[in-house]
């Protein structure tokens, strides 16, 4: 419904620019050229400012060597005119305010369908065609199979959900993946500490290395194979190599399915599990090397084989095949990026940690060596999360070698209020989480503040009786309180603050938009009934609060957080 707004406004802001444009003497073709760039349409912070905004006239002052407000002059006395003589016009009035900024109230109209809209088509308020069905593979947490997944993992699995989730809102064909580090040091690593731990069972004296994994999960790991029979022997016949790919196997798929059982409780499910093992085995590596290679992006040095990405902008070449044979980590990684555009993806977003912020330079320069726009890869960089309770930093490490999990924070504050929590700052900032706030059952826990204005309403219209069965053909005209435009307004800025959410890929704005809606509501119920006499305006009302139910409730599910009928 706001993109629907959205692009008659651009279409009816555009013209009459022309227009303008075309009544001025001796313009330059470029100010027409740029308009498209130049046209911008934003929701104001304060009302007074107008339904929605643009800074049109002060971008296009400098093109056309004019004071900006002469420029927003001329362009409101064309676009009135125009909106005048159409009925299909949304713009009711426009303000020049500040700089040149012109401000656009639109018709009671635009609301009163936004109303009925939302009331009729439930599910779809929200959507748009932003994304125009574009394919979008996200690829997020992609943590090692070597230990339960951290509450870094869980927040990185908090924003890829809710993220693909936006986009698909957004019209975007969205596949979720998950890629599996399952063979290389790290995991050869794995197999020698579950064996060393193993050994220790079996009494033997072990110096178990710094470098090895340190945490109780590893012996756990290895008691579970002593002590069963069968296993034990079978482990007795083998050599040490048989002992360690053994280890190392069991290892893997024991802790894959801890981490799928965890991101599937936390409410995160995967379309893709890719396979690093599978990638090399396919000889994918091999083939990207080699196209890399025909392309004149590769050379040999030192005995070492290098990816030339300093002709993308890199710092400096990276070697991809070491001198003893074996793959740099950015090989396998390049392998699997031209695997993706291969599958048919036309935009891929990898979500990573802040420990691999330098490693996106030469991510960047892979894709496009590949042959792709450098902006057919994004990367989102997700902070650290700092857990809180009593006002202090709650320790991240609970014994030697093991930190605080994503099972530990669910099982502490449950599902909604971590999925909610770790979405609550932008990405690029760090997150302090509050785990004693999280738990409070009142107005301050934001998870508990809009989940109980969803229930407050479905309270209302299950009281309601038979006003609430026909409130689509409600008189909406009788909504003119102050709160009542507020509600009506704040439902209309959804589709806006969806549309920002999947440029800036960051899920964040809906968090605060959720939490400003649901105030708007409590402060209409604090000062008007919902329920009298007039039954007229009662229908109206209750067409009202189920706009806003319904619109609390489709954001909820899009940050994957529930919406009770009942607290």
């Amino acid at each position: 419904m706001y993109r629907k707004i959205e692009l008659k406004l651009r279409t009816l802001l555009a013209e009459a620019t022309e227009s303008y444009l075309a009544s001025l003497p001796a313009v330059s073709p470029d100010a027409k050229n740029t308009l498209a760039d130049i046209l911008n349409l934003d929701i104001p912070k304060e009302k007074e400012f107008g339904h929605l905004s643009t800074s049109l006239a002060l971008r296009l002052a400098g093109i056309v060597r004019k004071n900006p407000k002469e420029v927003a002059a001329g362009i409101a006395a064309i676009l009135k005119a125009d909106s005048a003589g159409e009925k299909s016009s949304p713009i009711k009035d426009i303000e020049i305010k500040g700089a040149g900024f012109l401000n656009i109230f639109l018709k009671d109209e635009v609301f009163f369908d936004l109303l009925r809209f939302v009331n009729t088509r439930e599910k779809d308020f929200g959507k748009s065609d932003l994304g125009q069905a574009k394919r979008v593979l996200l690829e997020f947490v992609s943590a090692n199979p070597t230990g339960p997944l951290s509450v870094a993992h869980a927040r990185q699995a908090a924003v890829g959900d809710a993220l693909a989730n936006v986009l698909s809102y957004a019209g975007y064909l969205v596949t979720k993946e998950y890629y599996l580090n399952d063979e290389g040091n790290q995991i050869n690593i794995l197999g020698r500490s579950i064996r060393l731990r193993y050994c220790e069972l079996s009494g033997e004296k072990i110096d178990f290395p710094d470098d090895h994994y340190q945490g109780e999960y590893i012996i756990d790991l290895a008691r579970a194979l002593w002590t069963d029979d069968p296993t034990r022997e079978k482990i007795s016949k083998l050599d040490l190599k048989q002992r360690d790919e053994l280890f190392l196997e069991y290892g893997v798929a024991k802790i894959l399915k801890v981490i799928q059982d965890e991101l599937a409780d936390f409410g995160v499910n995967f379309d893709v599990w890719y396979s690093q093992k599978v990638l090399g085995k396919a000889g994918k590596i091999e083939e990207v090397l080699g196209y890399l290679k025909k392309r004149g992006y590769i050379y040999e040095s030192e005995g070492a084989v290098w990816f030339k990405s300093t002709e993308f902008g890199d710092d400096k070449d990276r070697v991809v095949r070491k001198s003893d044979g074996s793959y740099t980590y950015l090989a396998p990684d390049i392998a699997y990026h031209k695997d993706k555009f291969e599958r048919g993806y036309e935009k891929l977003v990898n979500i990573w940690g802040p420990d691999h912020h330098g490693y996106i330079p030469r991510m960047k320069a892979a894709v496009q060596a590949l042959g792709k726009d450098k902006d057919a890869l994004s990367v989102i960089i997700v902070q650290l999360a700092t857990l809180f309770r009593a006002g202090q930093p709650a320790p991240m490490s609970t014994r030697k070698g093991q930190y605080v999990t994503l099972r530990e924070v669910l099982t502490e504050v449950g599902r909604d209020a971590s999925r909610f929590f770790f979405l609550m700052r932008k990405t690029d900032s760090h997150l302090d989480f509050d785990l004693e706030l999280a738990k409070k059952q009142t107005s301050e826990n934001p998870v508990y503040y809009i989940q109980y204005a969803h229930a407050r309403i479905a309270g209302i219209l299950a009281g309601a009786g038979p006003a609430a069965a026909d409130i689509n053909n409600a008189d909406l005209s009788l909504l003119k309180e102050e709160e009542e435009e507020d509600l009506m307004k704040a439902i209309f800025e959804f589709g806006y603050c969806l549309e920002v959410c999947a440029k800036q890929l960051d899920p964040y704005g809906l968090t605060t938009y959720l939490q400003s809606l649901a105030a708007a509501f409590h402060r209409f119920y604090d000062r008007h009934k919902v329920l009298s006499p007039d039954a007229d305006l009662t229908g109206a009302r209750l067409a009202l609060i189920r706009a806003v139910k319904v619109t609390l409730a489709n954001g909820l599910a899009i940050l994957g957080v529930s919406s009770p009928e009942r607290m």
